[in-house]
């Protein structure tokens, strides 16, 4: 964050474009050690990115990393930090929300009725893989629709956080769709044997097609 910025640094990063997906951590939360365990081995930079988080003057010492560097380690860690805090009571409050007024977007299947969605990581690893949406009444997984969004790490919200909100707040979770879309030709169903066999009649011919430079 510059210099001409104004404010804490967890307010300015949750505002910042992009960034919406995430809640504003509470420094309660971040300055109880306890919440923290192990975040050290996975972020470079710890001590001093905690002190950014925190908006701490930092401790004498070694040099200072670059900045761009330091915000980049502190950005991480804040993210590692989220993917703890969501899980707890507070948390849940905070993203569900977000979820009711849709933040998070909505689900891409047109019979989901336009159900919001929730973040959801596919690993809890940061760097194995990017955000995905999770739809509640259809149940799977989708990319997330806006590419601001795309290149966040999944780890940032880890992979039990929609379970953990439901099982939380049963009450909130929707019912499933039972409807499915069925494929048909002059309003009558296609039966999966007419496909079957529609698709072993095209291999055949290929199979028989003649190849490149045989004769006539």
């Amino acid at each position: 964050m510059s210099d001409s910025e104004e404010g804490a640094w967890i307010p300015w990063f949750c505002k910042q474009r992009g960034n919406e997906f995430f809640c504003e951590v509470d420094e309660d939360y971040i300055h109880d050690k306890f919440n923290l365990n192990f975040l050290d081995s996975n972020v470079s930079n710890y001590r001093r990115s905690l002190e950014v988080i925190l908006d701490l003057e930092p401790e004498s010492g070694s040099d200072p990393p670059p900045e761009a560097e330091l915000e980049q380690c502190a950005q991480k860690l804040y993210g590692l930090i989220h993917a703890r805090f969501i899980l707890t009571n507070r948390g849940i409050d905070l993203m569900l929300e977000k979820y009711q007024k849709s933040e998070f977007g909505i689900c891409p299947r047109v019979f989901c009725q336009r159900q919001p969605v929730l973040p959801i990581g596919l690993s809890d690893n940061p760097g194995e893989d990017l955000v995905r949406i999770f739809c509640p009444k259809c149940n799977d997984v989708y990319a997330p629709r806006s590419t601001r969004h795309a290149a966040i790490d999944g780890a940032f919200f880890g992979t039990g956080f929609p379970q953990m909100l439901f099982m939380v707040k049963p009450e909130m979770r929707p019912k499933r769709t039972k409807q499915k879309f069925v494929p048909r030709l002059y309003g009558f169903k296609i039966h999966q044997m007419a496909l079957r066999s529609l698709s072993e009649n095209i291999a055949a011919s290929k199979d028989q097609q003649p190849g490149e430079g045989d004769s006539n």
